[in-house]
């Protein structure tokens, strides 16, 4: 988690980013950067958080150590689900 010496609106724009890729990973599994983008840009109505796979991708190792992934071994994408 964030440390508390930074601004309130970023703290919050993490937490919410966080919490609302794993409901999508929780209700979604093997899915992949783009379908979290996807569904958080048009969906969930984040259009202006300026959401790539490639930071999402980036994200999620380093600040969801809930959230799982494998390598598809058809496409080469990583495919994310939750560690039970």
């Amino acid at each position: 988690m964030m440390s508390y010496t930074v601004g309130s609106q970023k703290l919050a724009r993490f937490m919410r980013l966080k919490t609302e890729i794993l409901d999508y990973v929780r209700t979604n599994p093997k899915c992949t950067a783009a379908d979290i983008v996807a569904s958080l840009c048009n969906d969930r109505k984040m259009k202006n958080h300026g959401l790539t796979p490639r930071k999402v991708g980036f994200f999620i190792p380093r600040h969801c150590k809930e959230i799982r992934w494998e390598q598809d071994r058809m496409t080469g994408k990583r495919v994310y689900a939750l560690a039970c």
